[in-house]
């Protein structure tokens, strides 16, 4: 320890220790500086106190009286007790003044004077504030108002190189930074030629200035020093200024704190922008070159990137691990050994692997067996090695949740190595990183399982029917929410007609591919009763609001997220039912856009089909629209995210579609798609399009019949002579019955008129119109019923048959398959 020759004014002899303990404080009451006989004091060293509170080394709250004391002058001196690092409170004599800092805030010089008072003024003894400055760990310097200087201490005097008083006295700072920056003393640059202009401007306008300053630790080193600097004017008690106050804190440890820091908040913002697990990883890379380190490597479990389930805790032995980004200081990256999407081995001594078997990162430098052992091992790495002068690396596992999902490798050719808070800023960086890769992983699995359920319940082959030609595609969004819920159906109906449905659930993942599912099946149920367009929407309106309320009903684990579910339950859908042989159209919406009609002549028109409440609101009606349809025109329909994946898209629709009447109608779809989505859109898009054909009277017969029992012998004679002409003559006798029996039903259970119709189709189609709504069901007829047997007999004979309801009636059918020729 340091010691004077003086004696304590007033006091006893002998040598006495004044300046052995230093410490300054700034506004916030946080400790900036601390001197080795503060150590010796307290027991602390630098680290432990340098940017944490002061109060912490109280060992109890000073008195009121010199709380108040303090508070109104710029000095004080007291006793205080004070709590060492073991814990023991010791007594100490302190002297503390302030200076205002660069925000007009005071920050506190605190110097420890051990020497007992013998007389009532050895606080206010003038040498203690001499010795206080010469000695202090401060850069300290009082300036004339032109930038002569008339006081500097030996820590100020040290960063230009000079050791004595009179070798800076008097001189302005331009001349001794030249001299220094001859003599090569690396922390001159500290004193840049601004310093002289920046205190003439604190002379000129008495405003304090303060600002941050850095220079080389060492002569060729590339690691920097940084000073807060604080400019002062000296005032007198009029406010003239004759002088300028500088000092200079040591606040590298704060300033690489503030850019370690720095480095995290940017990693926070740009690693994790996409729920992708590869381009996470690039933006790790990206993130880490060149601030860190000159070469970096990502590698992944295979299971992470198609979002399985990685084993849970650290992994151990030798590992298979895919390479999954890279970067590189060098364009073109050629210092990589192994190529993205290749699989590398590391060995279980390697750094990635004993990382991945601790849990913890890994630092190795060129020396270490493990590292020159796993570098030479691969010819290929051992070139790359030799050839850039890598010396120093960095193997941090990418751990989340207690999972293990790869290793993230740093390293350096430049000629810093890594140090021990490097390590700490890449473990906190990779870590959230890992965050991102899982909550990416875990997306991967939620989105393949909702796409494999969505594709699943999509219709995987089209029903063979005449009335249209169909092509249909499906795209998934891209949407981070996931895969959404639309659909597309083609339903054959009886009488050759056919039902187009498009619709979408709304929301994505899991709960709308289910919804949708759900949804098309009741939509094919609903169809095969032969429901009208209108009337099916309203069940599906009534079904949707049940499947709501059943989901918010349900208990369980996973309530919540079934009842936010439900609340957002709800789907557009939009259902046509086209009609070969009248050329005829019924179409009825629940939201949704309106379809596209294509005439054969490239005439496009935007139906204009009443837009009813999506499905799930409710109490309101559907309205359906009917229309003739000329044969080979083109029916569009479509869900929002086709025309809503950008300005204009509908337009351009039907721009596209007046271009391609009479093209196929796959690569009409494949142009629609080219021409609105220029790359995945971000909703799902269901796209159908279908071509009408239509049936002409020669596969198409009809016979208005009395309601006269004698006419049913007429009708078994026209239907025989009808299939004769066809060519069908194998299924004469059994169409006869089926005839028979519902052409008698019709006399005597309905009324007129009746008619008979026979249609040509895939399969022979028999239909009996009547008069009458009342619905015909089967029932077992008893041995001596003389009736109730002849729809029995009518299921039996045909391969479907069914009853639908007509604006004046019902019609019953019955179809059978065809003979193959």
């Amino acid at each position: 320890m340091d010691s004077f020759g003086d004696a304590p004014p007033g006091g006893g002899g002998g040598p006495v220790r004044w300046t052995d303990a230093v410490a300054a404080v700034d506004a916030r009451g946080l400790i900036t500086a601390w001197s080795p006989g503060a150590g010796q004091l307290l027991g602390y060293a630098p680290p432990d106190v340098i940017g944490r509170p002061a109060s912490l080394l109280l060992a109890g709250d000073p008195p009121a009286a010199a709380l108040r004391q303090a508070a109104a002058s710029p000095s004080w001196s007291g006793r205080v007790a004070l709590r060492h690092q073991d814990g023991r409170h010791l007594e100490a004599d302190l002297r503390a003044w302030s200076a205002l800092d660069a925000d007009g805030r005071p920050q506190w010089f605190l110097m420890h004077s051990p020497a007992r008072r013998s007389s009532g003024r050895g606080h206010d003894d003038p040498h203690l504030v001499e010795w206080a400055f010469a000695r202090s760990p401060l850069t300290l310097a009082i300036y004339a108002p032109d930038g002569r200087i008339l006081r500097m201490n030996a820590a100020a005097r040290r960063l230009l190189g000079f050791e004595e008083d009179d070798q800076v006295l008097g001189h302005v700072v331009e001349d001794l930074y030249e001299a220094s920056r001859e003599q090569e003393v690396s922390t001159a640059s500290a004193f840049s030629e601004d310093v002289t202009a920046t205190m003439r401007r604190v002379a000129v306008t008495g405003q304090e200035i303060r600002y941050d300053v850095s220079a080389p630790a060492s002569v060729g080193s590339q690691d920097l020093t940084w000073w807060s600097v604080t400019m002062s004017p000296v005032t007198d008690p009029a406010g003239r200024v004759h002088g300028v106050f500088t000092t200079g804190c040591d606040i590298t440890e704060q300033f690489e704190a503030r850019q370690r820091l720095a480095v995290l908040n940017e990693a926070g913002a740009r690693i994790g922008t996409t729920l992708d697990v590869t381009v996470t990883a690039e933006e790790l890379a990206d993130m880490s070159v060149p601030r860190i380190a000159d070469f970096v490597s990502v590698d992944l479990l295979d299971s992470v990137l198609h979002g399985g389930e990685p084993l849970p805790g650290p992994v151990e032995g030798t590992i298979a691990l895919r390479r999954v980004a890279h970067r590189s200081i060098t364009e073109g990256i050629p210092e990589a050994a192994v190529a993205l999407g290749a699989v590398d081995t590391y060995p279980d001594y390697s750094p990635p692997a004993r990382c991945l078997a601790s849990g913890q990162p890994v630092l190795s430098m060129k020396g270490d067996g493990d590292f020159d052992r796993w570098t030479q091992a691969d010819p290929i790495r051992a070139a790359r090695v030799r050839d850039y002068g890598f010396h120093s690396l960095m193997a941090v596992p990418v751990r989340a949740r207690g999972t293990t999902l790869g290793v993230a490798v740093f390293a350096r050719r430049r000629p810093r190595p890594f140090a021990a808070d490097d390590l700490v800023l890449v473990g906190e960086m990779v870590a959230r990183a890992a965050v991102c890769v899982d909550n990416a992983r875990r997306y991967t699995r939620e989105r393949s399982t909702a796409l494999t359920l969505q594709r699943s319940m999509l219709p995987r082959q089209l029903p063979q029917q005449a009335a249209v030609e169909v092509a249909t595609r499906y795209l998934p969004g891209s949407s981070q929410a996931g895969v959404g819920g639309d659909w597309f159906d083609v339903i054959p109906l009886s009488g050759a007609r056919v039902a187009l449905v498009v619709g979408d659930v709304v929301g994505h993942g899991i709960h709308a591919s289910a919804a949708m599912g759900r949804l098309r099946i009741a939509v094919r149920t609903l169809a095969d009763v032969d429901l009208a367009p209108d009337e099916l929407l309203t069940q599906l309106d009534d079904l949707v609001i049940r499947l709501a309320a059943e989901s918010r009903s349900t208990d369980g684990d996973d309530h919540a997220e079934r009842a936010e579910a439900a609340d957002d339950m709800g789907a557009t859908c939009l259902y046509a039912v086209y009609e070969p042989i009248g050329r005829h159209c019924t179409i009825a919406r629940a939201g949704g856009p309106v379809p596209a009609l294509v005439r054969t002549d490239g005439t496009v028109e935007l139906l204009n089909i009443p837009a009813g409440a999506r499905l799930g609101v409710g109490g309101l009606p559907f309205e359906a629209t009917e229309l003739d349809v000329p044969e080979g025109s083109l029916l569009a329909l479509y869900t929002d995210g086709l025309i809503e994946a950008r300005a204009g898209n509908l337009d351009e629709l039907c721009r596209v579609l007046s271009r391609r009447p009479g093209h196929s109608l796959e690569s009409t779809c494949d142009s629609v798609l080219q021409a609105l989505l220029s790359e995945q859109p971000a909703d799902d898009v269901a796209l159908l399009i279908a071509r009408t054909h239509a049936l002409d009277a020669a596969h198409v017969v009809t016979w208005d019949l009395a309601p006269d029992p004698s006419v049913v012998a007429t009708a078994r004679k026209r239907t025989s002579d009808q299939l004769g002409l066809w060519g069908l003559e194998e299924l004469t006798f059994t169409t006869e019955l089926v005839v028979s029996e519902l052409v008698t039903n019709a006399i005597r259970h309905a009324q007129a008129p009746i008619r008979l119709r026979l249609i040509q189709d895939r399969s022979l189609i028999c239909e009996v119109a009547d008069g009458s709504n009342a619905a015909p069901h089967l029932r077992r007829a008893r041995t001596f019923d003389e009736g109730g047997r002849g729809l029995l007999l009518v299921a039996q004979l045909a391969d479907r048959w069914g009853t639908r309801q007509t604006p004046t009636g019902k019609i019953i059918w019955a179809e059978q398959t065809l003979p193959e020729a």
